[in-house]
């Protein structure tokens, strides 16, 4: 049975956990601003000492989603708890594919990535060893029967995912994700190897969470929570995110039953 904390807040359940795991994109920010309570939030676990990570599938360099997170008003000491999973795949990429070619599927914003070995992009699919895959190219954003043609002769290759997330909320607008892309691919026959939640390398790498007692938090049962399950983590769902209209219909139960996934605890949005 999943708790409601709408009305006691987190504070009322801080004290049995050592360890917060919190998205950002659709928890602390929803692309745009930041959300004040969840600030607060963090500023009470910094109080009491308690250790958390901004556990975010950007798939951007750490430094880049902090830069992004110091223009919408974050401060330093809050930013430097951010991990991100495309921190995660540079580390791998760097000691396991260094000298491969590649070939980017993403917007040219995510350059930042992979700059450290940018020689080794291919300017075309055909050429490359594997497939570096962010986000979807800027003028086919809304359209994923054009990944399926695209890549229906590069089945052969491995795609690198950094953000498994299939779709995110932009203020009040949806996009597809990273996430979006590998599926199609995988589902054609294609191999993918992900780096994000709910997959376990981002949190390991992400902090010591040595026989920590942990809560992870978010709004995606399909990343945030399925990724707590995977570790044997509590989780508690934002329930104003990306499943919003879902938990509104059917209710939490019956929602979290259908993506497989267990919930502790729920709230609308982060609140002490």
């Amino acid at each position: 049975m999943t708790k409601n904390l709408d009305s006691e807040g987190l504070k009322s359940i801080v004290k049995n956990y050592d360890l917060f795991y919190i998205d950002l994109w659709g928890v602390v920010h929803n692309g745009i601003y930041l959300h004040q309570e969840a600030i607060n939030v963090l500023k009470k676990l910094s109080d009491l000492k308690k250790d958390y990570v901004l556990l975010t599938n950007a798939p951007r360099p750490n430094s880049i989603v902090k830069n992004f997170l110091e223009k919408m008003g974050m401060d330093e000491k809050m930013r430097n708890h951010v991990f991100t999973s495309g921190e995660a795949a540079l580390n791998y990429l760097k000691n396991n594919y260094n000298k491969e070619k590649f070939f980017h599927i993403g917007p040219p914003r995510d350059f930042d990535l992979f700059l450290s070995f940018k020689d080794n992009k291919c300017q075309n699919i055909s050429d490359a060893e594997y497939i570096l895959c962010t986000g979807l190219f800027d003028k086919h954003e809304e359209d994923l029967k054009f990944y399926k043609n695209y890549l229906e002769g590069s089945l052969q290759k491995k795609m690198i995912c950094t953000n498994p997330d299939l779709i995110v909320d932009r203020g009040d607008k949806r996009e597809f994700c990273a996430g979006s892309v590998a599926m199609v691919f995988e589902k054609m026959g294609g191999e993918v190897l992900y780096f994000g939640k709910p997959y376990p390398e981002v949190y390991n790498q992400s902090i010591d969470n040595n026989k920590k007692k942990v809560l992870s938090i978010g709004d995606n049962l399909n990343t945030d929570i399925k990724g707590a399950n995977l570790l044997n983590y509590d989780s508690l769902i934002i329930s104003n995110g990306i499943h919003k209209k879902e938990i509104n219909d059917e209710g939490i139960e019956k929602t979290s039953k259908k993506y497989e996934a267990i919930v502790n605890f729920i709230q609308s949005e982060l609140k002490w």
